[in-house]
């Protein structure tokens, strides 16, 4: 897998602004990434060095359309830690 494929898009919540200030970063990822080849995408795609990378698997929601029922999509997400001289500009510019 390319880095492109690895990181599918950065998650911008309410939540994860506030993560932000204490240099966390959360991103969508492949759910067939691990962390070190997660570490290494951020590396090459934005040229930073993570600290501290945890993942984590969103479990599906149940949802409803009308009398439909459905589930929404399981997901996986890593949440990383960068040193305190080094930003990503995706967030900054959010």
């Amino acid at each position: 897998m390319t880095a492109s494929q690895i990181i599918i898009e950065p998650v911008v919540t309410e939540k994860s602004n506030h993560l932000k200030e204490k240099k966390k970063y959360v991103f969508r990822v492949d759910m067939r990434a691990n962390k070190f080849q997660i570490t290494q995408a951020l590396r090459e795609l934005f040229n930073v060095h993570c600290l501290e990378c945890r993942v984590l698997i969103v479990k599906s929601k149940p949802k409803r359309v009308r009398y439909k029922k459905g589930y929404t999509a399981t997901w996986k997400k890593a949440i990383v830690t960068l040193p305190q001289n080094e930003t990503i500009s995706v967030f900054e510019g959010a």
